[in-house]
């Protein structure tokens, strides 16, 4: 129960889904309920396949790059810090390049639920670097499932705040969630931290233990 509420709570950190909620409720204004429903639907499916298929094959792509696991989580680490500093600052959409062109661009396309909102607003370079790096954290197969779990819980929480979004945003109003996502940039900088953190610590062990 810890793994999964550690995972759980470090990856809807990361992907935040109520710093989408404005941008969501900006690109759905003109749908229906039941059209905002199934954007949402959709979205948390494509983000649940992204991380998963990230999360398993992760570790391969690396290889094929020659990229050593510590460097990928100082990087991925960099990528958290710049989005909690996003959020801190409320620069959060323009931080996932959401600008007027690409705004645009949403609102001429069919369906947002793949890009832009499932990539990159949610399931992003942050939150792939950290599903790679607990793959290679937790080696049993009892642990993957429950991060496979937690990865679930955390999409169908995405599913729940975008299909409610509208109203959240009524109830919350842009000063709530504003104030709300400033908390969660404030986590997300300390998770970013102590993956680079540790990731050095630990490049710094190697490389000692090798003098």
């Amino acid at each position: 129960m810890d793994l999964f509420i550690y995972v759980f709570a470090a990856l809807f950190s990361v992907i935040n889904p109520l710093g989408t909620i404005p941008i969501f409720v900006g690109l759905t204004t003109e749908d229906t309920a039941k059209e905002r429903s199934k954007t949402s639907l959709l979205t948390s499916v494509n983000i649940f396949v992204i991380l998963t298929i990230c999360f398993f094959t992760g570790r391969y792509i690396l290889q094929f790059f020659g990229i050593s696991i510590e460097s990928l989580r100082i990087a991925g680490g960099l990528i958290i810090v710049t989005s909690g500093f996003a959020l801190l600052t409320g620069s959060f959409s323009k931080h996932k390049g959401m600008n007027e062109r690409v705004k645009d661009d949403a609102q001429q396309r069919e369906g947002i639920s793949l890009t832009p909102l499932a990539i990159p607003m949610l399931a992003g370079p942050g939150s792939i670097s950290l599903l790679i790096g607990m793959y290679e954290d937790y080696s049993l197969t009892s642990e993957k499932l429950i991060t496979i779990l937690a990865i679930f819980a955390v999409c169908l929480s995405t599913f729940l705040m975008l299909k409610s979004a509208h109203y959240i945003a009524r109830f919350l109003g842009a000063s709530g969630i504003n104030a709300i996502s400033r908390i969660i940039g404030f986590i997300v900088i300390a998770i970013g931290i102590e993956y680079i953190s540790s990731s050095v610590m630990t490049v710094l062990g190697i490389t000692f233990s090798h003098q």
